[in-house]
């Protein structure tokens, strides 16, 4: 059990019950979660009576993607900061890929850039309340995909789609996720904890050897290895970070107001 910092994870009955914990940062991902996070994903891998992952945000939102205030307080060091954020984040999305036990991701408010869509996209299973958004978001920063999106999106929503949704950075609300296929069953946002944690206990309740089969099947094949494409996303990504575009994103997210690229 881990029931302090960053990120709280209880294992009662083979279900884990993963949760961000900076509701007042929105779960925005500094590399301190991103570390906490593979460390409860990693407890995970070694529990023996593992048999899902409920993975949540507490507060308002699931997680609102990078912490831009830590980004931006990074200044020209930025780049070696996501190169170490972008390492835990690849290593957190490896893990829940390769973990046996099907992952269950539960949305409320927003789930948005590399931490919140990432993950999303890289869970099983999502059920989202009704009030949910989903924001691919990289793209408005000056930064490009990651945690896998740039591959797992494309999987899920078909490659115009995703290029659209990648390039345009449309706010995607709940019911229209559903549509298009990046999330699994959407519910009333007061029946979300309780729909969640029913759907964890059907599958704990499964065949577990048979759930992870399926679930290795399933993403093995659907072509490429996802992970094959996370060097590439990382090198980019830490890459874009060193920009004046990017600094300049960070900072109108801060100031509230739309940016000013310059191609620099």
């Amino acid at each position: 059990m881990i029931d302090k910092g960053p990120v709280l994870l209880d294992i009662t009955d083979g279900i884990a019950r993963l949760r961000l914990n900076r509701p007042d940062a929105a779960n925005g991902m500094s590399a301190e979660l991103l570390s906490a996070l593979c460390d409860a994903i990693m407890v995970c891998h070694g529990h023996p009576d593992l048999r899902v992952v409920l993975l949540s945000g507490e507060g308002t939102n699931f997680c609102a993607g990078g912490d831009v205030r830590a980004f931006a307080s990074k200044g020209e060091k930025l780049p070696d900061y996501i190169r170490q954020a972008t390492a835990y984040l690849q290593n957190a999305v490896t893990g829940l890929l390769r973990l046996e036990a099907p992952v269950i991701a539960s949305v409320q408010g927003f789930a948005a850039g590399g931490g919140g869509f990432g993950l999303v996209c890289a869970s099983d299973i999502v059920i989202a309340a009704e009030s949910a958004k989903f924001l691919a978001g990289a793209t408005r920063v000056a930064m490009a995909p990651d945690a896998g999106v740039s591959v797992t999106l494309s999987r899920l929503v078909g490659l115009r789609r995703a290029m659209s949704i990648l390039l345009t950075n449309p706010v995607i609300p709940a019911g229209e996720a559903l549509q298009i296929g990046i999330v699994t069953k959407v519910v009333p946002d007061a029946e979300l904890a309780d729909a969640s944690l029913a759907l964890a206990r059907e599958l704990a309740a499964g065949a577990p050897k048979a759930l992870a089969a399926t679930k290795r099947l399933v993403w093995a094949g659907t072509g490429t290895s996802i992970e094959q494409c996370l060097s590439e996303e990382a090198r980019t990504v830490a890459e874009l970070s060193g920009t004046a575009d990017a600094r300049e994103g960070l900072a109108a997210v801060i100031e509230r107001r739309k940016p000013v690229f310059t191609g620099r």
